[in-house]
């Protein structure tokens, strides 16, 4: 996008459009041409263009080649070149990078840089149309090679030529390409520049670098909507969820305008934060405003009511699109495998009749059917990957059917098909067999698995909790102590399990044992409340969730320290009799909670939507939308 905006920009600064003029009372030979091509009738242009051979201009040829940019009509600008080359008429600098701009335009980018290699003299504006035409193609390298060539002639690059060539700052080296260019611009004084700046900000975000982005965004003298977007971008794609708000809502205040992507942006950090209430704020304030639809927007939509719980909705988006591509099948099938409901991934995948599946498609169809139980389907559509091979499997392809089948207990044919792959298992692929051990308390393969992950990630502090809690299962406590003294050993720490819930506009957090909340005697008055009402109705709690050698009594005042169990009793406290209690944890939930979330939705018939790690959990009148398989 930022590409696009300093190429049209830099063209129309450079060059207006040029018609003919009157000579002694009468219209130049050429002057037809221009006449037919502002009337858009660009074949009768090429028809003349033909009878008037050589007499064609340079008014003619600019008319000419401006009609076809407009229409991005290749083969038409090719007969005009032919003319020209034919005709023996020698373009200027001018004509030739019109010329040149029409095959990028056009996607030619082969025909495009012939036209600039052949070119006698070159204007700045002639390297940052070739430079832009790599960079929206994707071949960023390309571009970057093309503009050091052009430093090299002793051409200055502008303002335009700096934000172009930063957008093909990316992939490994993208960062030190990309302050190699700002140290350019400084000295050059364009780095505050808008299109720089922007230029600037977006490439620090996507190279993880969101301070020195920020730093940047403060320093601009002037913002517009696409720096603006970029910095609330950098935010959200970075996971910073709640700073990606609170920076729009500073900015709307201030009157920053929005467009379609800057909402796409909000939308994503709203996902992450699944706050409902903002997002259906936000598409409010889109319809409100009348912001066109587009394609991107309303994936983000889908993305966002899925995330946030309410997958119905997002359906009835998906199925209003009058236009949808991969994207939007795969949020939609994203959806539903984050729900658990497996039969609707497998029944949306088999609808797409219209659209071709890419890689991500089967990611969320594997995931779907793992996640729904749904082993015999998951396999089937992994052999036809195999079959087709429209779309190769990669690694992560493989990861989900291991993850299929230890979900369902074959831990040995997940191992054997480990074994089998043809790629080097990777630590996440280890991981899920590990989890998968410890759901079905195999300890034996569990054991192997661990060494496995030691030598590939020593550092991640899941593998060691996973097994201290196949350990626990088994009742082995010193096994569960050596893995401990083990994480000390490599001064391993473990993630904080924590839960929020959002109420009037408000995110409260919770940690397990938290002791920080203003409320929290009333909150633990509020679990201690509710463990008394469910274990009347046959609640019993699972005290091999507790990893530690202490007495029931303690194990059991450990779980209603839980973080879920905190917010659920929060939510209990101040929400209204019907509505639905939405909380969020960043981890895995724990079977002990998951039973308590259940009974609490039976005993007080309150409906709980719980969104963890991995999925989503609608829990009503005692049952999970999981079917307790997760």
């Amino acid at each position: 996008m930022l590409a696009r905006r300093c190429l049209s920009r830099h063209l129309h600064s450079s060059s207006n459009h040029i018609v003919s003029r009157q000579n002694n009372g009468h219209f130049a030979p050429d002057s037809n041409l221009s006449l037919l091509c502002l009337n858009g009738r660009l074949s009768d242009a090429l028809l003349a263009m033909a009878f008037l051979g050589p007499e064609v201009c340079f008014h003619g040829y600019d008319s000419l080649i401006t009609q076809c940019i407009g229409l991005g009509a290749l083969r038409e600008g090719q007969r005009v070149h032919a003319h020209i080359i034919k005709t023996l008429y020698h373009p200027n600098v001018y004509l030739e990078t019109r010329l040149l701009i029409m095959y990028v335009k056009c996607g030619s980018l082969r025909d495009a840089r012939m036209m600039l290699d052949g070119m006698p003299q070159r204007s700045i504006v002639s390297w940052t149309a070739m430079i832009s035409g790599y960079s929206q193609s994707g071949l960023h390298s390309e571009g970057l090679d093309l503009f050091l060539q052009m430093l090299k002639t002793g051409m200055k690059p502008n303002e335009y030529t700096f934000a172009t060539a930063l957008t093909s700052c990316t992939g490994p080296f993208g960062l030190e390409n990309g302050i190699q260019i700002h140290s350019l611009a400084l000295k050059s004084n364009f780095d505050t520049h808008i299109f720089v700046g922007s230029s600037l900000l977006d490439m620090y975000a996507k190279s993880g670098k969101i301070h020195e982005a920020r730093r940047i965004f403060d320093m601009l003298p002037e913002r517009d909507v696409v720096s603006c977007t970029a910095i609330i971008s950098g935010y959200a794609q970075l996971g910073l969820d709640d700073e990606a708000l609170d920076l729009f809502r500073k900015l709307f205040n201030d009157g920053m305008e929005c467009n379609y992507v800057t909402f796409a942006s909000l939308l994503t950090a709203l996902s992450g934060l699944a706050a409902l209430n903002y997002g259906r704020q936000v598409h409010g304030l889109v319809v409100r405003r009348e912001v066109p639809f587009y394609v991107v927007l309303q994936n983000s939509l889908i993305d966002m009511y899925s995330k946030c719980g309410n997958v119905a909705y997002s359906r009835r988006i998906f199925d209003s699109m009058p236009e949808r591509t991969t994207i939007s099948w795969n949020a939609m099938l994203v959806g539903y495998s984050k729900h658990g409901l497996g039969h609707e991934v497998v029944k949306l995948f088999k609808s797409m009749n219209v659209v071709k599946p890419d890689g991500v498609t089967y990611m969320a169809v594997l995931t779907g059917c793992s996640h729904g139980g749904l082993v015999d389907e998951g396999l089937d559509i992994f052999e036809s990957m195999l079959d087709e091979k429209s779309v190769k499997p990669d690694i992560e392809h493989y990861g989900c059917v291991v993850d299929l089948l230890g979900r369902a207990g074959r831990i040995e044919k997940a191992f054997n098909f480990i074994l089998d792959m043809p790629f080097e298992p990777t630590s996440a692929i280890w991981g899920s067999l590990l989890s998968a051990c410890r759901l079905h308390a195999n300890v034996h393969i569990g054991e192997f698995v661990f060494q496995k992950l030691l030598d590939l990630e020593p550092e991640n502090a899941g593998s060691y909790v996973i097994l201290s809690n196949l350990y626990a299962n088994a009742g082995r406590w010193e096994d569960v102590l050596k893995v401990r003294q083990l994480m000390k050993e490599k001064t391993v720490t473990k993630e904080p399990g924590r839960s929020w819930i959002d109420l009037e506009k408000t995110v409260h957090t919770f940690h397990s044992g938290d002791r920080t909340h203003p409320q929290k005697e009333v909150i633990n008055a509020k679990v201690m409340e509710l463990f008394v009402k469910i274990k009347e109705a046959g609640y019993v709690p699972d005290l091999s969730c507790v990893l530690h050698d202490v007495d029931d009594e303690q194990k059991e005042r450990i779980l209603l320290g839980h973080s879920e169990k905190l917010a659920i009793a929060f939510g209990m406290m101040h929400t209204s009799y019907n509505g639905t209690i939405r909380i969020v944890k960043n981890l895995r939930i724990c079977v002990d909670c998951h039973n308590f979330a259940k009974f609490v939705s039976k005993v007080c018939e309150r409906e709980l939507s719980l969104r963890d790690k991995n999925r989503f959990h609608l829990v009503v009148g005692g049952s999970c939308s999981c079917g307790d398989y997760w």
